[in-house]
């Protein structure tokens, strides 16, 4: 028989539902209403889940809140996360695009609304190095000697980030593993822990396509916020009498800071970083698809339609 504890939960998931429900269809009175996409409203009915049985599991009242937007009182939040992190499979994602498929622009879209971090190898390999740990030395003092860091440093660096607090839910892996040895290694080492890769998403744009977003692409380097000249330019852009971008105005929106342009952003460097995105992922893609997880995304349209696309592929096996 349910305690009240537990009916208390099922009422408030009930509430989520009916809420979620009529946020979606919109207001009975007729005014101006928000319309969810079906994976957003699954989103607010799994938060209210998980406070709902985290409160059950440890016989908590559930505090009164906002369901959908999860308000909750801190131990809920946290205590929610940590109870779920043990008992439920970790979302894991690998990401793939070329440059200038969006990735700068839907993985922290992802990242917010999966509520996991976007993990890059170059970023993670920095902070290792920077936090001194064991792995962090060891690919130090490879790099020191001119050497490349091997796969099992590398995973072995990824290993160690994905055990920190904010990937007990999941996490994105951005444009890794790059070959075949790898991706087996990463099957391993989640293995050990009865994860495994849930998803494998590809932005894909045709190449003829790339050449103009990358060519005016900007970056705001402590960031990685990214802008472009044509279809998101920062807010201070102004132009020369050719048309081109004057560089000193260049300056990211929140920060005020000067943007920069990355050296392999040209024409002739995007060639030769195509031809090795393709020759790369293309058998990372034929790797993971007999499992039914790897999902292809036209990214070679509207940014909305790019996102409904994302959230459908996210939504479904």
């Amino acid at each position: 028989m349910f305690s009240s504890r537990a009916s208390s939960g099922c009422q408030m998931l009930r509430r989520s539902l009916i809420s979620t429900r009529a946020r979606s269809y919109g207001s009975s009175s007729g005014g101006a209403s928000t319309k969810l996409h079906p994976n957003q409203m699954a989103v607010g009915v799994t938060t209210a889940a998980i406070a709902a049985g985290y409160a059950y599991y440890k016989q908590i009242e559930l505090p009164t809140m906002d369901v959908v937007s999860c308000s909750a009182k801190d131990e809920i939040k946290s205590g929610s996360r940590e109870f779920f992190g043990e008992y439920w499979p970790r979302n894991i994602i690998i990401l793939f695009g070329p440059p200038g498929s969006g990735k700068g622009t839907h993985g922290p879209n992802m990242e917010e609304m999966l509520g996991i971090p976007q993990l890059s190898t170059g970023d993670m390999l920095r902070a290792a190095v920077t936090a001194k740990s064991p792995v962090g030395m060891k690919a130090k003092a490879v790099m020191a000697a001119g050497g490349l860091v091997s796969d099992e440093i590398v995973v072995g660096i990824i290993k160690e980030r994905i055990a920190q607090p904010d990937c007990k839910l999941g996490f994105i892996l951005d444009g890794f593993p790059r070959t075949l040895a790898q991706a087996d290694a990463l099957n391993k080492m989640l293995a050990e822990d009865g994860g495994c890769v849930s998803k494998v998403l590809e932005l894909n744009v045709p190449d003829e396509v790339l050449e103009e977003r990358i060519c005016g692409r900007w970056i705001h380097k402590k960031s990685g916020r990214s802008y472009h000249v044509k279809f998101a330019p920062p807010k201070t852009m102004e132009k020369a009498s050719d048309g081109n971008p004057i560089a000193s105005s260049m300056k990211d929106d929140l920060t005020g800071e000067p943007l920069m342009q990355r050296p392999d952003d040209t024409a002739a460097a995007l060639i030769k970083r195509l031809n090795g995105y393709h020759s790369e992922t293309v058998p990372i893609l034929g790797h993971y698809a007999p499992n039914g997880i790897v999902k292809k995304i036209n990214a070679n349209q509207g940014m909305k339609e790019v996102w409904s696309q994302i959230l459908d592929s996210l939504g479904k096996n």
